[in-house]
């Protein structure tokens, strides 16, 4: 069986970062990613991600609403009882990898970092990248 997701979009907010009461890094935010529909026209699909750990905090403290990136990683769906007592059903993304494909700011240069807990030889193929993997803040190329 298989379950893996390869996603590229542009973060619709800034990523929030909290810790579990173990004292884990754990980071959201919101993917807008494009697919195509009737021809040359797009509709965006807005797909929620959690990071974990090390690249939770890497992901907090570099990625900011608008800028582009890429997650690889698996699809899990859960359930949990809300404040009114409803169940609710989220699909969300558990990411492996990231990979920061644009810089932020005024300069617009392309840059690709990646922030991951895993070796590369694990990551997606990526065409756009020709980085080794960021270990520590000190390795960001910005």
């Amino acid at each position: 069986m298989l379950n893996r997701v390869i996603l590229i979009g542009r973060l619709t907010q800034d990523p929030e970062l909290r810790y579990t009461q173990s004292g884990t890094a754990v980071a959201s935010f919101t993917l807008a990613v494009n697919r195509p529909k009737n021809g040359d026209k797009q509709e965006a699909d807005f797909i929620n991600i959690v990071v974990w750990q090390k690249q939770a905090e890497l992901c907090a403290q570099y990625l900011h609403k608008g800028r582009l990136a890429a997650v690889d990683g698996r699809l899990q769906i859960r359930t949990y009882e809300n404040r009114e007592g409803q169940k609710v059903r989220v699909a969300e993304v558990v990411a492996e990898g990231v990979r920061f494909l644009d810089r932020g700011g005024a300069e617009g240069e392309k840059h690709s970092a990646q922030a991951t807990s895993r070796p590369q030889a694990d990551t997606f193929d990526d065409p756009f990248a020709d980085d080794t993997p960021i270990t520590t803040d000190d390795d960001l190329p910005f």
